[in-house]
């Protein structure tokens, strides 16, 4: 049973379909979701295959809210923490979570309960311990670089983000 499944969203989700004709448009994207006020306290679900463009999408939000250190891909560390302007950022990526124990033991439970923004890769591996998503964002790579991104908002801090 999925989190969704499980924790039914509080509103009807709003579910919007975008195309990103490359990735200039993905940037813009970002900077326009940087801006929103509940981007602060919000979970974003990025769905898609390897190459889709969610670490680049996650990338370019990074430098929107004012991270100017190194970005790194949480592939082996599961999570990279960042800090800016009073913003605190949490970067998971679960492609390689396996255990749920790995939940409890890295404090997880924690930093899903603690205020920030919190961007999560390949979800669907750590399902069974996530809470659901303020935002989902689906991006599927087409052959000539487009993307193509559908946006479904689940909370009330979902809509809000939903441009």
């Amino acid at each position: 049973m999925s989190a969704l499944e499980r924790h039914p969203p509080i509103v009807g989700s709003t579910v919007q379909a975008l195309v990103w004709p490359g990735e200039e448009a993905t940037r813009a994207y970002a900077a326009r979701l940087a801006a929103r006020p509940a981007i602060a306290n919000a979970f974003i679900e990025l769905q898609g295959e390897l190459g889709a463009g969610k670490t680049t999408l996650v990338r370019h939000l990074l430098r929107a809210l004012g991270v100017h250190e190194r970005i790194k891909s949480p592939t082996y560390t599961v999570m990279e923490p960042y800090e800016t302007a009073g913003l605190r950022i949490f970067h998971f990526d679960f492609y390689r979570f396996h255990d749920p124990r790995e939940w409890e033991d890295a404090g997880f439970r924690d930093v899903f309960g603690g205020p920030g923004l919190k961007i999560a890769e390949w979800p669907e591996k750590a399902a069974a311990v996530l809470p659901v998503a303020d935002l989902v964002i689906r991006l599927e790579a087409q052959a000539d670089e487009t993307r193509l991104v559908t946006l479904r908002a689940q909370s009330p801090t979902g809509q809000e983000l939903i441009l």
